[in-house]
């Protein structure tokens, strides 16, 4: 998003250094930035866990975990090499008693006596652990001043939590230096979307509720929750996905232009959207949204269980799949409805945004009524493939009776240039250490996507209604289908 800046030497601190998050994605986010020269020569790595690992065993740990996390073809073994001998490890308990963790803590310090040095420290653990980490961190001198703190999602289970965790991390980080992360927001295609809506005259004046007839945001997954089963059955869906992933993407998809691409003008944007969110209470959160739990099914051809027996066979509510129809009171999109859906162990792997334009008012082809002309559609696909698309109506070649097809118009995607892109979290891992806060979440934003969500979550509970089940591997639960087709519409 910014322009690119010079980065002095960063110490680079992850909280839950051998968790999942950090090995999957961070360290081999941190190691495409150092294999394309993106690192300050002198910068180190520091994973915090309760591993019990000299730096030796933790470098070891991570060159073999690169093979498996890495894209293809990227895992340089020259360059890995060159990139452990970054790394260092502290084991620590964060979340053990100050009396037999402060030697630990003490390691830290001194790890870090270069108080020069800018400091990134990253929890990616558990959100009942940022602030004992943050207080501690202030407690121990550690917060200097080029430090700054970055979030994972969630936020908190609820409102109430999520404020309380903002309060304990303001104490120690003040709000520009707080990063709260959504890796979504970091792939070409968002930012492609930005670019579209205000780099070009063509979009601008149809992006209202003139032209645009409703507009779906889909992040379809066909795994299940795996090793996550005892975070996911505490947190469901709607935490996990639909309170942060999908009405970020709504809100840049919906707000109004920004005076200048700066952070606070564009995260005002956003917040406006959310405040201009229709609120879903009682009745309406049966009428307008949907929730569901996979059972067992066939997923890529092979049979996998459904989340039940991933829980040992312990009955469930938390549901795994949601679809909701959201509106936006504003002078732009009233009377346009934005549909959400989001699930595990669906019928594909996918993440795309479609704006799908209204139809012609008339149809001058003989025999062609215009409700039977393909719609216009904006497609901005975040995965697997990143891509634009403009599908618009073409004449199918050859001689005879004119005849009509869709015509799909690439307006850009990863990889046309030849550039292998680095991936979002090596994009916002960037960010971070430039300081920009553009592509993170406000305080304010999280607060009001809770907002929003948290009656929904409360009529659900209130409703005594278990979630409706559907086979892993098939698009979810019928009344999915239903809660759009009572439009007039389906999901694309």
């Amino acid at each position: 998003m910014s322009a690119s800046s010079r980065i002095g030497p960063c110490d680079i601190v992850v909280f839950g250094g051998t968790g999942d998050l950090a090995l999957r994605k961070l360290i081999p986010a941190l190691y495409l930035r150092d294999r394309d020269g993106l690192l300050p020569r002198d910068t180190r790595i520091i994973g915090v866990s309760r591993a019990g690992l000299e730096d030796v065993g933790y470098r070891v740990k991570i060159s073999g975990e690169l093979g498996h996390s890495l894209p293809p073809g990227t895992a340089d073994p020259r360059a890995v090499a060159s990139f452990v001998r970054r790394l260092h490890h502290i084991t620590l308990d964060v979340g053990g008693r100050f009396t037999t963790e402060e030697q630990a803590w003490r390691d830290l310090v001194v790890a870090l006596a270069d108080s020069g040095r800018t400091r990134v420290f990253y929890l990616a653990c558990a959100p009942d652990l940022f602030g004992p980490i943050c207080r501690s961190l202030r407690r121990w001198g550690l917060i200097n001043s080029g430090a700054r703190v970055v979030l994972e999602k969630p936020i908190g289970h609820d409102l109430a939590s999520a404020r309380r965790i903002n309060d304990e991390v303001a104490s120690a980080f003040a709000e520009d230096r707080t990063f709260r992360i959504d890796h979504y927001l970091g792939t070409e295609t968002v930012q492609n979307l930005l670019t579209l809506r205000f780099a070009n005259a063509l979009f601008e004046p149809l992006w209202n509720s003139a032209a645009i007839d409703h507009v779906q945001i889909t992040v379809s997954e066909s795994l299940g929750v795996g090793g996550r089963v005892g975070y996911y059955d505490d947190s469901g869906t709607a935490r996990d996905m639909l309170q942060n992933h999908l009405l970020q993407l709504l809100c840049l998809v919906a707000m109004e232009p920004p005076i200048r691409l700066d952070p606070e003008a564009v995260r005002d944007r956003k917040l406006e959207v959310l405040r201009a969110l229709a609120p879903l209470t009682g009745a309406e959160v049966a009428r307008a949204t949907v929730r569901g739990q996979y059972t067992a099914g066939i997923v890529d051809d092979r049979p996998v269980p459904g989340y039940t027996d991933e829980l040992g066979g312990r009955p469930s509510d938390t549901e795994t799949f949601v679809a909701c129809k959201a509106e936006i009171r504003n002078w732009r999109w009233a009377g346009v409805p934005f549909y959400l859906r989001t699930g595990k162990r669906l019928d594909r792997h996918a993440a795309e945004i479609v704006v799908q334009l209204r139809g012609v008012p008339h149809s001058i082809f003989p025999g062609v009524s215009p409700a039977a002309l393909p719609p216009n559609r904006l497609v901005l696909r975040l995965q697997p493939d990143e891509g634009v698309e403009l599908q618009l109506v073409g004449k199918q070649p050859g001689p005879g009776d004119l005849r009509l097809q869709p015509v799909p118009i690439s307006l850009g995607a990863t990889g046309r240039s030849g550039l292998l892109s680095p991936g979002p979290y090596a994009r916002l891992l960037g960010d971070v250490l430039r300081g920009d806060p553009t592509l993170f979440m406000r305080r304010d934003e999280v607060e009001a996507a809770w907002a929003w969500v948290q009656p929904i979550l409360t009529a659900w509970s209130e409703s005594g209604s278990a979630p409706l089940h559907y086979a892993a591997g098939t698009p979810g639960p019928a009344a999915a289908d239903e809660l759009v087709a009572r439009d007039g519409r389906g999901w694309v």
